[in-house]
């Protein structure tokens, strides 16, 4: 078949960097609320926000919305009367609502909008661009612990305050003051009300984090300072191991945690090293958060 005749897949186009064609037809993908998408046909390249609506099958008038989603994930509404170009690739694919609100939020340091007051956990991930086996999300909350969110759980968007999600691996593998910190970590630091120093000690840098919560019943004792030494390119290179001071027993056993029994020592104290390597890192993503889930999960995860 011609390049004529043949169909331009749009969002194709997009993803492999390259502008759609002058001429159509064309295939536009639609997505609902959940991220469910269909594939419509379009001859023209020139679309209006109601040209879009009626592709999704939804009749215009009845207080639906469309946005068009940028390749880098932003939505941008399209009203009704105002027009798109497939031909200049700003758009990868349409998402449609219902309803007429836009609400905006944070996801990954990313400033995003949605057309609906709640979104999910599985929508979340799939915004973030991971792996939805090996990832999980979190909602911050000032002063409180942050709340995970699960595939099928649904957050609200909409009233007082700003919402932050972000994304990172809950990944336990035993493995064989000066301003340290970005303002991002600091300011998520503050936000669940976590004690902290940033410290430097012959040559070597890191953030002390006093009085960290243990598990009930898990140690010997209920908190426990805890050490993150921050190499030099951090926060674009990645933390590795962890350090507690007291050293931890389990309970059960009156033992050290497997990998947890050597010595470190830093800023006047003899640390507890835990062996716990960090494999994967996501410079401008992650950062104290998503090591410090790390450390929840070793923690939880110790036997």
């Amino acid at each position: 078949m011609s390049e004529q005749h043949s169909i331009e897949d749009v969002r194709a186009c997009v993803e492999a960097g390259r502008l759609p064609r002058d001429r159509g037809p064309y295939l536009i993908h639609i997505g609902d609320a959940e991220l469910n998408f269909r594939a419509a046909p379009i001859e023209e390249p020139v679309l209006t926000g109601r040209q879009i609506l009626v592709a999704a099958g939804v009749p215009p008038d009845d207080g639906h919305r469309a946005f068009r989603v940028s390749p880098g994930g932003a939505l941008d509404a399209l009203p009704l009367d105002e027009t798109t170009d497939l031909r200049t690739g700003s758009g990868k694919h349409f998402l449609v609502f219902e309803g007429a609100g836009s609400f905006s939020f944070e996801l990954d340091n990313r400033t995003l909008k949605w057309g609906q007051p709640e979104i999910t956990g599985k929508v979340l991930k799939c915004l973030a661009e991971v792996d939805p086996s090996a990832y999980r999300v979190w909602c911050e909350r000032p002063g409180q612990p942050d709340l995970p969110v699960e595939d099928n759980e649904t957050v609200r968007l909409d009233g007082d305050g700003s919402k932050r999600f972000f994304s990172g691996k809950c990944q336990s593998t035993a493995g064989s003051s000066n301003r340290l910190l970005p303002a991002e970590d600091r300011r998520y630091l503050a936000n669940r009300n976590l004690t902290y120093d940033e410290v430097t000690h012959s040559g070597s840098s890191g953030v002390i984090i006093r009085g960290f919560a243990l598990p009930e019943g898990k140690f010997q004792v209920t908190a426990a300072d805890v050490l993150v030494l921050l190499p030099s390119g951090y926060p674009d290179v990645p933390p590795d191991m962890f350090y507690t001071e007291p050293w931890l027993r389990l309970a059960q056993g009156d033992c050290y945690p497997a990998r947890a029994d050597q010595p470190h020592s830093f800023a006047g104290v003899r640390w507890q090293r835990w062996s716990r390597h960090n494999h994967e890192w996501r410079p401008g993503i992650d950062g104290l958060r998503t090591m410090i889930k790390r450390i929840e999960t070793a923690i939880e995860d110790a036997a």
